[in-house]
């Protein structure tokens, strides 16, 4: 089966040109700037100049995570069928093992519940804990099943969060390995003691959610895990990135020659702290970890990626169902933790990014394809459009006009943070795996399996 696309408009992270693409058992085999002949493929695809970019990697995501609310609503089935419909095609989930339990065991078991993905996929696995085996379950990881990144949480101490210790001893053995730690920075001692202050003084609404994380909670965190891996020699990177501060000391990593990279997530870029007065119906969906910050937040998050001293645009996607939410009605610390956001993340850059001049369209793919690439070991496999590269392709709409509700994604949760957000671009196709799942903006029903990536 062979696929000719014709006529776009292909934009990588670093160039833009006019081209054909025929493609061949799911693989790239001619990128021609002269026109490929109809007689080459099955079939052809007129692309009428829009543009032609790889397909989105969402490097932060979380589907079916287990919680005390119950699991995050969206499974791998549903969660990869919206990233679909927006233009991804790849996601990196995670893996958090219980107490005691081997690392390896814990990736199979979270392989085995992504089984039903329809786009393919990768992990970031935990260490919650020290062991004297650690390093030789990471050593194993990353050998055997092509794990290159390593999670850790700098909150969450009374779970799977780490103390200053182990997470030194965790990050010498990730670089051990020559692999990248990625972290959740925010201080969790001082955070627990806030929480705990605010509901001892009745404090209880989600209003309090953002007042018990402050923004310098996160940043002094981002500084101190920072230090510590530059002390490991570790690669490092931050996952969703919320305050002003925090940039700082990113830049200034970098600036030193430190290999250190940033990432944050739409609804930073576009939400603030605002959203948190009201009654708990409407702030609920907004609790989210880190929170909202404030306007001037989302202006230093949207210089830093057009500055490129931050790397990729995640979701940090984990939805949840009201009734979930409503668990913490009396207590905001015990609301169900996340918020959806996979399948709008392309859509909310270009319409908020690129087309309001805050970003050029090469960064855009950049941040949403080829930067997670690069940074996860999926390169030049994935994020790129060049011969031998996966077929895994977005044309893109850049007129089609819509506004984002919960009628008509299809994100599997009865409420959406982006309710109401105008937007203009959208996915008129999508390839994956060298096939259209994607036609005209409807799924075209053919059948699709993910599957694991093994990262280098």
């Amino acid at each position: 089966m062979r696929l000719l696309i014709q006529n776009g408009m292909i934009v990588t992270a670093t160039d833009t040109f006019s081209a054909d693409l025929l493609i061949e058992d799911g693989k790239i085999i001619q990128v021609e700037r002269s026109s490929i002949s109809s007689e080459e493929a099955d079939e052809v695809i007129d692309a009428k100049g829009f543009p032609v970019f790889p397909g989105g990697i969402d490097p932060h995501v979380h589907m079916h995570l287990p919680t005390a609310a119950g699991y995050s609503s969206d499974d791998f089935y549903s969660g990869s069928l919206a990233a679909l419909m927006g233009g991804t095609t790849t996601l990196i989930d995670f893996v958090t093992p219980y107490k005691g339990q081997p690392l390896l065991d814990a990736l199979n078991e979270r392989k085995k519940e992504a089984e039903n993905s329809l786009t393919d996929y990768s992990f970031h696995v935990s260490p919650i804990e020290w062991r004297n085996s650690i390093p030789e379950e990471i050593k194993e990881l990353k050998e055997k099943e092509g794990i290159t990144s390593f999670k850790v949480y700098l909150a969450y101490k009374d779970t799977i969060g780490l103390n200053d210790e182990d997470l030194k001893k965790v990050m010498k053995a990730v670089a051990d390995a020559g692999g990248m730690v990625t972290a959740h920075c925010e201080l969790g001692d001082e955070i627990d003691a806030l929480r705990k202050s605010f509901i001892q003084e009745r404090k209880t609404l989600p209003e309090f959610h953002p007042l018990s994380r402050p923004s310098n909670l996160e940043a002094e965190a981002v500084k101190k895990a920072i230090e510590f891996a530059s002390e490991a020699g570790c690669r490092f990177y931050v996952v969703h990135v919320s305050a002003k501060d925090s940039i700082k000391y990113i830049k200034e990593a970098r600036q030193k020659g430190q290999t250190v990279f940033g990432e944050t997530c739409p609804h930073y870029l576009l939400l603030n702290d605002s959203k948190y007065q009201g009654d708990f119906e409407k702030t609920a969906p907004f609790v989210l970890s880190p929170p909202l910050r404030k306007e001037e937040d989302e202006k230093a998050l949207w210089a830093a990626l057009a500055e490129e001293n931050l790397q990729t645009v995640g979701t940090d996607h984990c939805p949840f169902m009201m009734k979930q939410k409503r668990v913490g009605v009396d207590n905001f610390t015990k609301i169900a933790n996340g918020a959806g956001g996979v399948e709008h993340r392309l859509t909310l850059l270009y319409s908020y990014g690129v087309l309001q001049n805050k970003i050029s369209m090469n960064q855009f793919v950049n941040m949403v394809s080829t930067a997670p690439a690069k940074i996860f070991g999926l390169y030049p496999r994935k994020g790129e459009i060049a011969v031998g590269s996966d077929a895994e392709l977005v044309i893109w709409n850049p007129d089609k006009q819509k506004t984002i509700s919960v009628k008509n994604h299809f994100m599997h949760c009865d409420q959406d943070i982006f309710e109401g957000f105008l937007t203009q671009g959208c996915p008129e196709y999508v390839v994956i795996h060298g096939q259209v799942a994607i036609r005209k903006g409807k799924r075209t029903g053919i059948p699709l399996k993910g599957t694991f990536l093994k990262r280098n």
